[in-house]
């Protein structure tokens, strides 16, 4: 066992008279740094996380999994390098090295990041602004390949420092994951922010929290509307809670719709219909859309939820995130040099990057994408045998060509959290496939 596996935090919980129902938890500013390194964890190292440590309990999330499943059976043969595959399969967080501080770090197991720099030892491009982690495949502004490997000198700052947080400052935490600052004020404001209405009878209890109780709370904060509750009081139901599909109609982030509307790049995929249900069964995709779709797993959580605004679906995280939105930075949160500012300002900034992600696959055929985003090189024989398999004629089958934009994109990104149909639910979110595309003949 790890050291950060053998840490254990104390929290001061207030629970209702009946003992069914946690009102809040009083936390320091080392368990809060903790609960905010959710928000930094890449989703493929969710999944993966998920996986080392519960094995076959896993949580399925969405599509993910079987989005990395796809990912670890595709051959090296498609990628560019075999670095490329272990990159996106064990994704790093921009703020591993500050989540490295932590009392308890979940992504503790990761391999050090690798970096890459010009090729060229007397490039005249300085070579801070040129360092890249993908082996021959980033490029150096002078256009040569970042294959030169270099060293980073490690952070010197002290291991038992606040990373996120202020030190001074503890914080309160509502059953759904609301946080405030625990702050002298208007006592009933605050426990109206934690969706507090009755205490009458509300009784205090101490609880030691370790690595196995964080990894229940983050499966909770994904899956649970109460995650407190049901890690301090039933830890069982944990297991049970399923996850909420995107309503049909339901709007994204306002400043999407801005740079959807720019010249985005644009995808092309041709997908097939199953008539009768409007159901898709799979789409043909070159390797832009594979490299797109590979990309979700390299996405943290909190650029995740700007993007979505905040509106995930992903129950209890949503209420994080909007919270810490909430929080004044100035008094609670670190300073702009490294902490919690940086991570809004990076986390906060919607930007079009999503549809330009590194190129890791190569573009030497065409890719099968199942609507579960299984992903499988395309071969007419299991084509035929999806088909076969489900007993669907022919004649009940339209072939369309859609273009992926950012608002597509974001579509399918967002039903992968939460459905094992993120194709269908996600091109049908903002009935997209209504708008009577192209028909192949």
């Amino acid at each position: 066992m790890s050291v950060a596996e053998e840490f254990k935090f104390s929290l001061k919980v207030m629970i209702n008279r009946e003992k069914t129902k946690v009102l809040f938890a009083e936390v320091d500013s080392d368990f809060a740094d903790v609960l905010l390194s959710f928000m930094t964890l890449p989703l493929g190292t969710i999944v993966r996380l998920f996986q080392k440590h519960y094995g076959k309990q896993a949580p399925v999330i969405g599509s993910l999994n079987s989005l990395r499943k796809g990912l670890d059976e595709l051959s090296n043969a498609h990628f560019w390098t075999k670095q490329c595959k272990l990159m996106l399969l064990n994704p790093r967080s921009s703020f591993k090295d500050e989540c490295g501080k932590l009392k308890l770090n979940l992504d503790h197991d990761t391999p050090p990041a690798r970096y890459f720099t010009c090729e060229n030892w007397d490039c005249y491009w300085p070579r801070y602004e040129n360092v890249g982690t993908c082996y021959y495949i980033d490029r150096c502004s002078c256009g040569k390949p970042l294959n030169r490997e270099i060293g980073i000198t490690p952070s010197t700052q002290p291991n038992d420092c606040q990373v996120f947080t202020s030190n001074t400052t503890s914080f309160l935490i509502s059953d759904h994951l609301s946080m405030v600052p625990n702050v002298t004020g208007s006592v009933i404001q605050t426990l109206s922010i934690l969706g507090i209405t009755d205490i009458d009878g509300a009784e205090l209890r101490i609880v030691t929290v370790g690595f196995n109780e964080i990894m229940d709370l983050l499966k909770g904060s994904l899956f649970s509307r109460t995650p407190l509750t049901d890690l301090i009081l039933n830890k069982r139901r944990l297991i049970d809670f399923d996850a909420e599909k995107s309503e049909p109609g339901s709007l994204l982030h306002e400043m999407v719709k801005e740079v959807a509307n720019s010249n985005s790049k644009k995808m092309i995929v041709k997908v097939m219909i199953r008539k009768s249900t409007n159901k898709l069964l799979f789409a043909q995709a070159e390797e832009d859309f594979v490299d797109f779709l590979f990309g979700f797993l390299t996405i943290p959580l909190g650029r995740v939820e700007s993007l979505l605004d905040g509106n995930a679906r992903l129950k209890s995280i949503d209420n994080l995130y909007r919270s810490i939105a909430n929080i004044n930075g100035d008094k609670y949160l670190k300073s702009e040099e490294n902490g919690m500012y940086v991570f809004l300002l990076w986390v906060l900034m919607c930007t079009c990057a999503i549809l330009r992600p590194g190129s890791y696959v190569k573009g030497t055929g065409m890719f099968m994408v199942k609507d579960d985003l299984t992903i499988k090189p395309l071969c007419m024989l299991s084509s035929i045998s999806i088909l076969n398999d489900q007993k669907i004629p022919l004649s009940d089958v339209k072939e369309l060509e859609l273009e992926i934009g950012l608002t597509e994109g974001l579509s399918i990104l967002r039903a992968s959290l939460t459905s094992a149909c993120a194709l269908t639910d996600g091109l049908m979110v903002n009935r997209i496939l209504m708008k009577q595309p192209k028909e192949e003949h």
